[in-house]
């Protein structure tokens, strides 16, 4: 398995947001609603992972509900690639 790293998630994240005309902050404090990163920016986001690393990346949703800043999302799918 290809195992992204934040750096690189953070960039596939990034190029999310761009394609919607909004941009990524510097830092991994910022909140996922004021950036406007959606459950479908997540999903899109999730599926770009799957397509570098080859593998299927399973979560459920009361692991989701924890998420709300950049931070917590590049964490939670770097965590993802452990299991």
């Amino acid at each position: 398995m290809n195992e992204l790293s934040r750096a690189q998630i953070r960039d596939l994240m990034a190029q999310v947001l761009k394609n919607q005309d909004k941009e990524l902050p510097a830092g991994d404090e910022a909140q996922l609603r004021e950036i406007g990163f959606r459950s479908l920016d997540f999903s899109e986001l999730a599926l770009r992972v799957e397509d570098e690393t080859g593998e299927e990346l399973n979560f459920d949703a009361p692991g989701l509900r924890r998420i709300a800043t950049v931070g917590d999302v590049l964490d939670f799918l770097v965590e993802l690639q452990h299991q």
